[in-house]
């Protein structure tokens, strides 16, 4: 029952992790590589807001969300757009962003375990007698409302319908009159938020070090390849398939083996399925 309960917890948290990533790259075919510095980012904001200025939690979650969403659009209007159709080029932008920022931090101060965002709930309780704190229930319910939101979201509003149209048939929204690099830049600010709100309801469970943007790429990318880039079903379905997979290894073999259980869902992914469970390209075309 631990196994079950905790392998939950452990897959919607990747799946909190993944979705802006998957967003980014589904709308604009731009794998945004700085995601990981993104989140440890937007926990440091919230906790220098919190300690320094003295604003209370809510109005500096807020302030922070708004910063990291500010800085992703930003990201794209200033450096990613002049790339943008050259995928090594992409990459390498949009991972030198994110190595600025992560070593940049590390530069300023942060190490160590003085970093710390408050849990949202205090206490804990028991599941089929299983002690389950109670923020990490708390993950399951934000997972579950984030992903209905974004349904809504993306099926219910103008911006959302013309999001789906790019990451549908981008030569046709453009036919439409859908400005392409208008809704990149939406889509990289929408994705930089979900990172944020991941951090939000990640990092109190841990400290604020640099190391956790490295990790939340590396689960981040895992989660893509392995559901297809680009989709969401897949993405959420691949976070299932390696958190229990993540689970399992840390019952019976031990908890330094995690990041190795997604590195391997990667490789054996691209050898046997290189465009994922519910990737969009052909397997042919990959293969030529």
């Amino acid at each position: 029952m631990d196994i079950i309960i905790y392998g939950i917890i452990n897959s919607v948290s990747l799946t909190l992790m993944a979705l802006g990533f998957t967003l980014v790259y589904g709308v604009s075919r731009l794998p945004n590589f700085a995601h990981g510095a993104l989140y440890v980012l937007t926990g440091y904001i919230t906790w220098l807001l919190m300690n320094r200025l003295g604003l209370n939690y809510p109005l500096a979650i807020l302030f922070s969300l708004c910063a990291c969403a500010g800085i992703g659009a930003a990201m794209y209007y200033f450096i990613l757009v002049r790339v943008r159709g050259m995928p090594i080029s992409e990459i390498i932008a949009s991972y030198a962003i994110g190595l600025a920022i992560l070593e940049g931090l590390r530069w300023g101060g942060l190490k160590g375990g003085t970093f710390v965002l408050p849990p949202f709930i205090q206490g804990s309780t028991e599941l089929f007698g299983i002690s389950v704190d109670f923020h990490r229930l708390l993950v399951v319910g934000a997972g579950i409302i984030l992903v209905a939101a974004l349904w809504l979201f993306v099926n219910g509003t103008k911006i959302g319908l013309a999001l789906k149209g790019m990451a549908q048939d981008e030569r046709a929204a453009l036919t439409l009159g859908i400005d392409s690099d208008r809704m990149a830049i939406v889509a990289m600010a929408l994705g930089s938020m979900l990172a944020g709100v991941a951090a939000l309801v990640l990092l109190p469970l841990g400290n604020i070090v640099v190391e956790a943007g490295y990790h939340v790429l590396i689960m981040a990318v895992a989660v893509c390849i392995v559901g297809g880039l680009g989709s969401w079903t897949g993405a959420i379905l691949a976070s299932f398939l390696i958190g229990f997979a993540q689970i399992l290894t840390v019952s019976y073999l031990g908890t330094h083996f995690q990041v190795v259980v997604a590195l391997l869902a990667i490789i054996i992914t691209l050898i046997w399925r290189p465009s994922g469970l519910f990737g969009w390209q052909k397997e042919l075309e990959e293969r030529v």
